[in-house]
């Protein structure tokens, strides 16, 4: 039987988190947009919660919790309610910490793991995505060629969080000429790495306070120690693919807390304005409007959960991931827009958020692999 309450750790955790995104987070997005950049107080205060540190074994510097998977997608459901461009950013050491916690060797664990185990934040992300009109994760353009005790990775990368700021980047290139996830192995690649360039920071629609990188792989060289489960190729081994589900999980997540922060907005805001003597929420038009955005999160949010309950069983999740996510980034972008509609005029100008969650919420039909549970 599937249960619907959360533990009463996760629901502390699910509460403690919500209050920061409420009282720290929220306050601040408007800003963050307008000003390109994201706060690193508020990273800060958002890294001293624990949420990366958490799953890192004791061994190695972290509080050795168990990681969990809807555990996971509540933290990131919260975060996201405040702000999209915050919670990539501070979730984006994650795209480093739990594939080397997942699939790493002994040896990548015990190099990689304390770096993001201390007091301070520390950047790190993965490269996913690349600027390809025909994109598929099943067969990525970028490669990595064996050579004498090494790999040679080229290609190119885009929409990589913190491209230009992270320590360490989880690359995922194709190791062969076949189509598949098995053919795809993760490389880490260190900044500052010879053949790892920065092309510019990306201009988007949305996320305008959370820096997006393009990267270029020209005949990047990395030793074969740094292949993410070592010669035996972790991720190649049907590894890549849970990570992904994990991914699309994350991003799900963070779609309903986008939707959900729109939703209410619209809500209150159409208790409060009044059209003919009325609250506008007491029209129909408006008032089923409402109701069905409504449906549409608590639809996906339970998607979402399903999904995450199957990873935290070892069951194969991929089609309930895949769901989750496709059917989140549809939901995401129906309410927002919706969100603006209830405002009206309002709703086109930039002293309201909902735009802003518009502009982010187009954007989860495109994005893969930047988040994770």
């Amino acid at each position: 039987m599937v249960s619907f309450q959360p533990t009463e750790e996760q629901q502390l955790i699910r509460d403690t988190v919500a209050a920061f995104a409420r009282e720290q987070i929220r306050p601040l997005a408007h800003e963050a947009d307008e000003q390109g950049a994201v706060p690193s107080a508020v990273i800060q205060q958002g890294w001293e919660l624990g949420l990366v540190q958490s799953a890192i074994p004791e061994a190695h510097g972290g509080a050795g919790d168990t990681r969990s998977a809807i555990t996971g997608a509540l933290v990131a459901e919260e975060l996201a309610w405040g702000d999209l461009s915050i919670a990539l950013h501070l979730l984006a050491p994650r795209l480093v910490v739990y594939p080397v916690l997942q699939l790493g060797t002994a040896e990548q664990q015990a190099r990689i793991l304390p770096t993001y185990a201390g007091a301070t934040f520390r950047a790190g992300a993965a490269a996913v995505m690349e600027p390809r009109l025909d994109f598929d994760l099943a067969a990525l353009g970028a490669r990595a060629r064996r050579d004498n005790g090494a790999y040679v990775l080229s290609g190119t990368k885009c929409c990589v969080p913190l491209g230009s700021q992270a320590e360490h980047l989880l690359v995922y290139a194709r190791t062969d000429e076949r189509d598949g996830y098995d053919a795809v192995s993760g490389f880490l690649v260190e900044q500052g790495a010879a053949g790892l360039r920065v092309i510019e920071r990306e201009k988007n629609m949305g996320l305008k306070a959370l820096e997006t990188s393009e990267i270029a792989l020209e005949d990047c060289r990395v030793p074969a120690a740094n292949r993410l489960g070592g010669e035996a190729g972790g991720v190649a081994a049907g590894g890549f693919a849970t990570l992904m589900n994990y991914a699309r999980v994350g991003l799900g997540a963070m779609a309903v807390g986008v939707a959900r922060a729109a939703f209410e907005y619209a809500r209150d805001y159409a208790k409060e304005r009044h059209a003919f003597g009325v609250a506008i929420g007491r029209k129909q038009a408006i008032a089923f409007m409402l109701a069905e955005m409504a449906t549409e999160i608590d639809a996906t949010r339970l998607l979402v959960w399903e999904a995450a309950w199957k990873l935290d069983r070892g069951a194969e999740a991929t089609r309930e991931a895949y769901l989750a996510k496709n059917y989140a980034a549809n939901m995401v972008l129906k309410v927002t827009d919706n969100a603006v509609q209830i405002l009206g005029g309002h709703g086109y100008i930039r002293e309201h958020p909902v735009e802003m969650w518009l502009r982010n919420g187009r954007g989860f039909a495109t994005f893969e692999g930047i988040a994770t549970v």
